[in-house]
């Protein structure tokens, strides 16, 4: 799990990187919660779903917004954030060429950034929102989604309720030509404690699923 660096809107930003053996292998970025609340690319949950996707053949990356551990410049209320997520995937692509299918993924805050990409890059086709802060942000931009998805939030989540996330599937359910699943793990708060496992079994088995149809269809 290699150390990198790479160039940003305000400077350097730190990342970890994994690189999958398979030629052409998906690519994925990972986004981590809120900086001005402890967030960075080691928290637990962004952990997780960074060994949930290498473990199913992606090259996957994550890193620190600006301002964050080492990475360079200021906390700018998502829009810098946003560029900033915009430059790890140009890098990640920079290193794969030839990768076969592009994903984003986050985790509340990095949910909300991670969507927002993906209005913004088309060749993203498929995104993971782990506890997406639907009761705190705006999500109407997501209109239409233009790809299909998984959300996952803990029904005892003490920051966002389930309810607003569970309004936000059933809004993105009823779009055309995209199919959004929304799972709920049980006894799950807002950080997922002692429901890591759970977790990542549920995003392995979407990936494989998913993944498994992109082929397919390709």
């Amino acid at each position: 799990m290699p150390e990198v660096t790479f160039n940003g809107p305000e400077g350097r930003l730190e990342g970890r990187y994994h690189a999958s053996k398979s030629t052409g292998a998906p690519i994925a970025v990972i986004l981590h919660p809120h900086p001005q609340h402890g967030g960075t690319m080691n928290n637990k949950v962004v952990y997780t779903l960074f060994h949930a996707f290498a473990e199913r053949g992606f090259s996957v990356l994550r890193f620190n917004f600006r301002g964050v551990g080492r990475s360079e410049g200021e906390f700018d209320q998502g829009q810098g954030e946003l560029s900033d997520a915009a430059s790890a995937l140009d890098w990640l692509q920079t290193f794969n060429a030839s990768e076969r299918s592009c994903w984003v993924a986050g985790f509340s805050f990095g949910a909300w950034i991670a969507m927002q990409l993906l209005m913004r890059r088309p060749e993203i086709e498929g995104f993971v929102s782990v506890a997406p802060p639907a009761s705190l942000f705006d999500f109407t931009f997501l209109a239409p989604c233009p790809s299909s998805g998984l959300i996952v939030h803990g029904d005892i989540d003490q920051h966002v309720p389930l309810a607003d996330v569970n309004k936000l599937a059933d809004k993105l359910a009823l779009q055309r030509a995209i199919k959004v699943d929304f799972k709920t793990i049980q006894g799950a708060d807002h950080f997922f404690n002692d429901r890591l496992d759970q977790l990542k079994a549920t995003v392995e088995g979407y990936l494989t699923t998913a993944v498994g149809r992109q082929k397919a269809t390709a």
